[in-house]
């Protein structure tokens, strides 16, 4: 076998191993497998077709542009290049060449309705609400995924309300904090001035219930939650447990060393089938993406205590509202108070207190947020 042939056939291996691993989430493995392939076999447009893609995954978008710059150079006409520089351009933050790259991937194909519900989306942060309805009418009419483009139309006021889901679709937020996991404290604390985890423990606190023998976080994320709860709990066999549907996240709230146990789950279903028992349990920015509330609290009777703490942010809806929850053109769900509190009391809860503060900001503008603790009678 010459010189030629051996490489060929070992950035061939390397190339396989960067599919095999990028299948599995090992995104950083597959991203140096395609580079190695590149260092046998240069300007290999397949093997760069998915370094972007790979890079994309690793919120490299500065990389992932380059690549597709790269692609483009050897085939000005490439769909797939098209779609990710799409992709990099909009999570650089540059919308209107994210368009532009859409508009194009959609002028080689008009029905890939993966780029349709994409360019939807860039419109809805644009607050461009009619043009993204007709993106992601596009999008369902060629195939993209019903139940995530139903919700999307939902969320721009263009779908009608026995259609108007009553959750996230639970591919979209696994999918969403997968992806973000990596930089989410950074972003959400640093960025958003994301502060209602500590606002939620702070009055939690003050209520003077504590110390808590077991403590259940609700979607516990990166685990901002677990180093502020952890002192409330009583010393020697108290127990903190989260949960959480990312295991990026998880690995994350992991590596904190304050929880006892983590459990990757959706939270009701978590809450439906756990066996233990517990007198606190507590959700910060979690029920942003449930809209009806219905099915927590049913679930909540068979796993908190007579005279435990449930405690909850959610995002307070506009005035306009009257259903007691709405879902937002930013994807978010918000909530009454009158819904929450005549929830509560349906299923044996007492309110001990609710605080109406920032959540955290959003276009520089603070989000309001309700702070709910209720007691189970």
């Amino acid at each position: 076998m010459s010189d030629t042939d051996d490489r060929f056939e070992h950035a061939k291996a390397l190339f396989f191993e960067g599919l095999a691993s990028f299948e599995a989430g090992r995104f950083a493995d597959a991203q140096t497998q395609f580079l190695a392939s590149l260092e046998r076999v240069p300007a290999r447009v397949s093997t760069l077709i998915n370094l972007a893609g790979t890079q994309l995954k690793l919120a490299r978008a500065a990389d992932a542009l380059r690549t597709t710059d790269q692609i483009l150079t050897l085939e000005p006409d490439n769909l797939d290049a098209w779609f990710h520089r799409g992709n990099a351009l909009a999570q650089l933050g540059r919308p209107e060449e994210a368009l532009a790259a859409f508009e194009r991937t959609l002028a080689l194909d008009p029905a890939l309705g993966a780029a349709w519900s994409h360019r939807g989306g860039i419109l809805r942060e644009m607050n461009r609400l009619d043009e993204a309805a007709e993106c992601f009418r596009q999008a369902l009419a060629y195939g993209a995924d019903a139940e995530l483009n139903g919700y999307y139309l939902a969320a721009v006021g263009a779908a009608s309300a026995k259609d108007s889901p009553a959750t996230a679709p639970r591919q979209y937020v696994q999918a969403l904090f997968d992806d973000y996991a990596g930089q989410f404290d950074a972003h959400l604390v640093g960025v958003l001035k994301y502060q209602a985890h500590e606002v939620l423990v702070r009055h939690l606190a003050a209520l003077g219930h504590a110390p808590f023998a077991s403590a259940l976080d609700l979607g516990c994320g990166t685990g901002l939650c677990g180093p502020l709860v952890k002192p409330l709990l009583a010393p020697g066999a108290a127990r903190l447990v989260g949960v959480d549907l990312s295991a990026p996240m998880l690995e994350r709230a992991r590596a904190l060393g304050v929880y006892d146990e983590l459990l990757q789950a959706d939270i009701v279903e978590h809450l439906r089938r756990t066996g233990p028992r517990h007198d606190l349990v507590l959700a910060a920015d979690v029920f942003i993406y449930v809209g009806d509330m219905a099915p927590v609290f049913d679930a909540l009777d068979r796993v908190i205590d007579s005279g435990g703490v449930f405690c909850l942010s959610a995002e307070l809806a506009g005035p306009t509202c009257t259903t007691g929850f709405e879902l937002q053109p930013s994807l978010r769900y918000a909530h009454t108070p009158e819904y929450l509190l005549a929830l509560a009391a349906q299923h044996g809860f007492e309110a001990l207190l609710m605080k109406r503060e920032p959540i955290r900001k959003d276009q520089r503008e603070p989000i309001d947020g309700l702070f709910v603790y209720l007691r189970k009678r």
